[in-house]
């Protein structure tokens, strides 16, 4: 059985030029760096600006992608984060790729973050609040 998952953050970025490729194509690092950059903003996003980077961060245990068609330039990605049932101290995430209007995914992907206590580098428990957001992302279709 499929786990739920909703979506909790969209992120678009412009295509640059520079990460194309020899092949004419966007090269395959650049796909695990939109996911990035969207798992970031994401958790700007859900963790207190007080906290971020600062007393909480994450680091991802995981991280995959599935390759379904070339993006190419020029455009700009639509990066869909959507999340999973978390745990205690993580929580699984999941990344579709779009270009422009395209409704067809490019790309998708996955991958575990796991919040840490930025001195320690030690898993941290979410805090209620983290939780409660979590939980209420809106349900993705």
């Amino acid at each position: 059985m499929e786990q739920a998952r909703r979506l909790a953050h969209v992120e678009r970025m412009p295509i640059r030029w520079g990460d194309m490729d020899a092949m004419g194509h966007v090269n395959n690092t650049v796909y695990f760096r939109f996911m990035e950059q969207a798992r970031i903003s994401w958790f700007n996003a859900l963790v207190p600006e007080r906290d971020a980077w600062r007393t909480t961060g994450i680091v991802i245990v995981n991280a995959s992608c599935n390759y379904k068609r070339p993006i190419t330039y020029p455009g700009t990605v639509e990066i869909r984060l959507l999340v999973g049932e978390p745990g205690g101290s993580s929580v699984p995430t999941f990344y579709e790729l779009r270009v422009d209007d395209d409704p067809v995914p490019y790309a998708d992907g996955a991958a575990v973050v796991v919040f840490v206590d930025m001195a320690s580098q030690k898993p941290v428990r979410m805090t209620d609040d983290m939780r409660a957001r979590l939980l209420n992302a809106k349900a993705a279709a």
